[in-house]
């Protein structure tokens, strides 16, 4: 569904009628002023009737959206956002609608390269790339609000047994399996990835370790009486799971960022794995047991 915004002046201008009819768009009329506000309303196209009342907005910030404005072509006006265009006079109602629709499908278009380019193809969760842009801003809304991020790093146990025993196409089922297991059980603002092969990061914000721990623990169960059962098989392949988690801020005095965040929960799952496997280690305690 398509977010089209109308930043105007009335209350329901003309066009709105007009636009309704274009499938799958949700039309909507804001006040012209509530134009900074834009992000709530997560808008796939923004049309604004008065260019002059917003130039200082258009400068100001970035919109994620293309825009329509409506009069001649300026070149006086500075315009961030993923594509614009004018129309002289937007009474025109087929014109008014060919460039509307242009404009979605340049949305359109990005919005699935940027999916395509951070998300990985197999499990259809988010890949490396995305992780390490969301893990730097977590962490910078951490450090500004004083607030607790963990991570967990997952890692199947003997996963190269399960290619090697059933073949590359069950190990590839296992992988979404647990992807999908690990999906469901996350909240909105969580942001889970595919580290590795047979490896899985967990972004948890505004959580401590503690709880993270809970979480590990709670996921590790899950996976533990899982019954992964490959074709031609009578009995189920026995699955479990390791873990590492390590909390921002980590240790005193040291400046941590995401690869840094990221590299004491691998500390930790490489203890977990050294300890036998089907655990979950935090990255405090273990340091403490050294």
């Amino acid at each position: 569904m398509s977010n089209i915004v109308i930043y105007s002046t009335k209350p329901a201008p003309d066009i709105q009628a007009v636009l309704a009819d274009i499938d799958e768009a949700d039309v909507k009329v804001i006040s012209i002023d509530q134009i900074k506000d834009y992000a709530i309303v997560n808008p796939s196209l923004m049309i604004i009737e008065n260019i002059d009342i917003v130039k200082d907005a258009l400068m100001t910030n970035k919109f994620p959206c293309p825009i329509l404005f409506f009069g001649p072509v300026r070149k006086d006006v500075t315009v961030r956002a993923e594509g614009y265009d004018f129309i002289e006079d937007p009474s025109k109602s087929d014109e008014l609608l060919i460039r509307v629709k242009a404009l979605l499908k340049i949305k359109e278009y990005k919005d699935k390269v940027e999916r395509v380019s951070t998300t990985d193809d197999l499990t259809g969760l988010h890949n490396r790339k995305y992780l390490q842009e969301r893990l730097e801003e977590e962490i910078s809304r951490s450090r500004r609000y004083g607030t607790k991020l963990s991570c967990i790093l997952f890692d199947l146990d003997f996963f190269k047994v399960v290619n090697d025993m059933y073949g590359y196409e069950w190990g590839d089922i296992l992988l979404r399996n647990i992807a999908n297991k690990l999906d469901a059980m996350i909240r909105k603002e969580d942001i889970l990835t595919r580290y590795g092969d047979e490896e899985f990061l967990l972004v948890l914000p505004n959580t401590s370790e503690e709880n993270a721990f809970l979480f590990g623990e709670r996921f590790r169960r899950e996976v533990e009486k899982m019954e992964f059962i490959p074709a031609g098989e009578e009995e189920a392949h026995r699955v479990t799971i390791s873990g590492g988690i390590s909390t921002y801020p980590c240790m005193k005095d040291v400046d941590e960022d995401a690869n840094t965040v990221i590299r004491y929960a691998e500390h930790a799952l490489y203890n977990a794995k050294h300890r036998g496997k089907n655990k979950i280690i935090q990255f405090s305690q273990m340091n403490l047991e050294m």
